[in-house]
């Protein structure tokens, strides 16, 4: 672990979906400021991962809406919060301190002393998966990137985007401007993604911006240290060549437990085990609430992971300062209206 002196805070929430957000709002109501971490470049979790089209339609007082949809309230939600966002890194080690506080690493390098940590890691980080091409992870980082946050790296470059679903053509919608020479590469000429999506791809195929290559890797092309191009087996079983000089990766994501299987918490078929009063971990400081954790009758719903959050903060709150505040409403307390800025602070 890094030997860089770690910033304290009060509270670190794990896990950028629903819950986790939701555990952000809650703890602001308490007054306790919160540090958000997840694994993807964008908060939303596997609700937008995953879910971000379908329709969801068991939140309360919302008769419908979208992942995504749920995802943008629930950030307007937390605004007033203004939590600190880590994305794109992964908590690498979290391990209690003898001053009762909990430090964490990230695969990013970020220390963290916390004085609580609130697990809403769903059913583990989502992480990109890899391309199983010989020779290609020799540029991983460099001109090979996983689901970037950002797509700067494209100006000016011959650009692969490959992929098949929402987030790989989108991606390639905005390199289109960017790069000189654009190609959305899959095993198919279809793709998962929404009607605007793809009437913009369709209208940039027309215009000659965006060129779509169908097949499959099956090799590279380098020189010099340096990717050029991608082998390919077409669908009629013959080799092409994609030059290139970018290649973006939208393989999917998959759940992985990855380290928090060597945290030193209670675990019970990789889900860990809390106090469904508090939703406390076998180690001091530490909760879990939403898909990650495991207590009887356990319902694995969105609806249910707000109830866990929000139980969570409670009991952290009592943590924090030693003793159980009154019960406040945001429908009559000063306080918490400050706190949401409803009211001017005081």
């Amino acid at each position: 672990m890094s030997t860089a002196t770690p910033q304290s805070v009060d509270a670190v929430v794990i896990g950028a979906g629903p819950v986790g957000l939701w555990q952000v709002f809650q703890l602001g109501l308490q007054g306790i400021a919160a540090h958000l971490i997840d694994a993807l470049p964008h908060v939303g979790g596997q609700c937008a991962q995953l879910y971000g089209d379908k329709p969801i339609y068991d939140i309360p007082g919302i008769a419908v809406c979208s992942g995504l949809e749920l995802v943008e309230r629930l950030q307007r939600q937390i605004a007033p919060f203004a939590p600190t966002l880590h994305l794109g890194q992964q908590v690498s080690a979290l391990a209690a301190q003898d001053d009762g506080r909990l430090l964490l690493q990230t695969s990013a390098g970020l220390r963290l002393a916390a004085r609580s940590v609130f697990i809403a890691a769903g059913v583990g980080a989502f992480v990109p998966r890899a391309l199983k091409v010989e020779g290609l992870s020799a540029f991983d980082g460099s001109q090979l990137l996983y689901h970037p946050a950002r797509l700067d790296a494209a100006a000016g470059r011959r650009v692969v985007v490959h992929g098949g679903d929402a987030a790989a053509v989108q991606a390639a919608i905005d390199c289109a401007p960017l790069a000189a020479s654009v190609a959305l590469l899959h095993r198919r000429d279809a793709f998962d993604a929404p009607a605007e999506a793809l009437e913009q791809l369709q209208a940039l195929r027309a215009a000659g911006r965006i060129h779509v290559a169908t097949g499959q890797i099956t090799g590279v092309q380098a020189s010099g240290g340096r990717l050029q191009g991608l082998q390919l087996l077409n669908p009629q079983g013959e080799p092409e060549t994609l030059a290139l000089d970018l290649l973006l990766a939208y393989p999917g994501i998959s759940p992985r437990l990855g380290p928090m299987a060597d945290w030193g918490l209670a675990m019970q078929r990789k889900q860990i085990t809390v106090d469904p009063a508090t939703f406390a971990t076998s180690v001091p400081g530490i909760y879990a609430v939403g898909d990650i954790n495991s207590y009887p009758g356990k319902r694995r719903l969105i609806v249910c992971g707000f109830h866990e959050a929000t139980l969570a903060a409670f009991a952290a709150a009592e943590q924090l300062t030693g003793h159980s505040g009154p019960l406040e409403y945001t429908t009559s307390s000063e306080r918490l209206q400050r706190r949401l800025g409803v009211l001017p602070a005081a």
